[in-house]
């Protein structure tokens, strides 16, 4: 999922712990917490305890409407999928032991666990995930990542009102036999089946509360572990689901997830040890961290993309050279030097290095003499209509955030020293700042960032799709969308390969986005953690982690 829009890319609220947790802060011992909350005086009541970072507040628990990464983290923990990923990230059974595939490719038969139960001890059946899947594709649910499940028989009717959701081709067959049915051959559908808009829905509690199920009380999930309360910014604490089919090889017993948008905030929780595991790091200090945190500190590669969105609907971003313009005289390599300087990867595409079966694409000028790319620039501001008598004038919206802003201020003064633009800051508490996103009156350029669900290139090819609802720049190229859709069911490697390189030209000739860096994962992880294996999604399942509780003093 997963935009990362605090990613990383996330309920919407934001910012340092307020009264409460302040005292919380004040009054911990290594725990992290005090008794109410899972300190050692309370450790028999919850065990082996766990404390994350996430980022920011979720937006919501609901795994059908929730587009943000810091909900998909605590969403693994919850929830399973008919498939999961491993430590290593790649797949491995889940809620469906095992499955077989149709010699057509487009019918898959998926076996459930006679042992998969929900939380309070009701079977897990194939009715739940038809329900699931017919619910994220119901436009009256109103999830962006309903296209994702396009490969599905008579998806595109439903998405367009065209048929009624129960007319998804998925089929229970019986309790433990679920059927779906697609439109062609789908190469990375056993993938997708990780992501949250495919969990099941536990049918009662969706039936009694409606769409306000996914709150503590009511949230019944089959994940390894169950919503117990959420302090809306404070914490979020999940326990273990004694019902799970596999909690046997679960250590952790309880989790407490903290939204602390502030990574030097975060960096101070973790080194008063308040803290097992960070979402983020301060960059200005990752060169002190290397020096005096090195064997806590973990760098690895990453399949996600810092960039930001250009408003092509409404002057000025409505002219390609203007884009293009402002796009040729960024120094990323200054960035990710200078800025962040944590070992990201400067961007000049989309999509970022190490998906499987791609070669990505760049900028057809992003090796060019640093002289030759801001000659054509100045060209191309001028033809805009723009110059030193009439400057260019725009607001860098971005959410709260000590990274963002270094990042907002170094692009401002890169695009003043060489065109002369007077560009202005805002920054915008995340709640705000979501909202604000989707009303494409209210901005002109926007932070944003996007990572991989699945280690796929389609996971960003799709998202630029015209009608696709993550797709909040106004882009829209008829001939991108055929080699989208094309892809999304095209067999042959090779020709699936060059159906989305090109795609991916095609978005960078048209610059609806500025790239910046690709990411690294940048975590700080106790040495008293198990079991951590840093994986190209960066999707951290809490089971498959451990607490040494003698190293940690408890």
């Amino acid at each position: 999922m997963t935009r990362r829009s605090s990613h990383r890319g996330r309920n919407w609220f934001g910012g340092l712990l307020v009264a409460g947790a302040l005292c919380l802060s004040a009054c911990v011992d290594r725990n992290g917490l005090d008794d109410d909350t899972g300190g050692p005086a309370a450790l028999s009541e919850f065990g082996v305890v766990f404390h994350r970072g996430t980022g920011s507040e979720p937006d919501t628990l609901d795994p059908h409407r929730s587009e943000e990464t810091s909900a998909a983290e605590i969403l693994r923990d919850l929830y399973e999928g008919l498939t999961v990923e491993g430590p290593d990230g790649e797949i491995r059974p889940g809620v469906a032991e095992r499955w077989q595939i149709s010699e057509d490719g487009r019918t898959y038969t998926f076996h459930l666990r006679k042992d998969a139960r929900w939380s309070n001890g009701d079977p897990v059946t194939a009715a739940d995930f038809v329900a699931a899947l017919r619910r994220s594709l119901d436009p009256a649910t109103g999830t962006t990542y309903a296209q994702m499940l396009q490969p599905i028989e008579q998806a595109d009717d439903i998405l367009a009102g065209r048929s009624p959701p129960d007319a998804l081709g998925v089929v229970a067959r019986s309790d433990q036999t679920l059927e779906i049915r697609l439109k062609a051959p789908t190469p990375y559908l056993l993938q997708m089946l990780t992501h949250s808009a495919t969990y099941p829905v536990h049918r009662p509690s969706l039936a009694e509360h409606g769409d306000q199920f996914a709150r503590p009380g009511r949230l019944v999930s089959n994940g390894a572990y169950r919503l117990d309360e959420w302090i809306v910014q404070s914490h979020i604490r999940a326990r273990r689901n004694e019902h799970y089919w596999d909690t046997a090889n679960a250590q952790i017993d309880t989790v407490y997830y903290y939204p602390i948008e502030q990574p030097e905030a975060e960096l101070k929780r973790y080194r008063a040890d308040q803290l097992d595991f960070t979402e983020s790091l301060p960059n200005a200090r990752f060169g002190w961290l290397s020096d005096n945190m090195g064997d806590d500190l973990r760098v690895a590669a990453y399949l996600s993309t810092y960039y930001y969105l250009f408003n092509m609907t409404r002057p000025p971003f409505d002219d390609r050279r203007l884009r293009q313009a402002l796009n040729m005289v960024i120094d990323r390599d200054v960035l990710v030097e200078k800025v962040t300087g944590v070992g990201e990867i400067a961007a000049y595409g989309f999509v970022p290095p190490g998906m499987r079966d791609y070669t990505p694409q760049r900028f057809e000028w992003h090796a060019w003499p640093a002289e030759q790319r801001l000659s054509t620039a100045r060209e191309l501001y001028r033809e805009a209509g723009f110059g030193p008598d009439a400057p260019l004038r725009f607001v860098i919206r971005y959410n709260t955030g000590e990274n963002h802003k270094k990042l907002a201020l170094a692009l401002a003064s890169m695009w003043k020293q060489a065109l002369g633009v007077e560009a202005t800051l805002l920054n915008e508490e995340w709640k705000v700042y979501l909202q604000n996103r989707k009303n494409r009156s209210l901005w002109e350029l926007l932070r944003f960032s996007w990572s991989a669900d699945y280690n796929d290139p389609f996971s960003f090819a799709e998202i630029m799709h015209s009608t696709h609802g993550q797709n909040d720049t106004g882009f829209a190229d008829a001939r991108y969308d055929r080699l989208i859709e094309a892809a999304a069911i095209e067999t042959d490697r090779e020709q699936r390969r060059a159906m989305l390189e090109e795609a991916e030209r095609l978005v960078l000739d048209a610059y609806p986005i500025l790239p910046l860096y690709f990411y690294v994962t940048k975590h700080l992880v106790k040495p008293w953690v198990g079991g951590y294996r840093p994986n190209p999604l960066d999707h951290n399942y809490t089971k498959y982690l451990s607490i040494d509780t003698e190293a940690r003093g408890h």
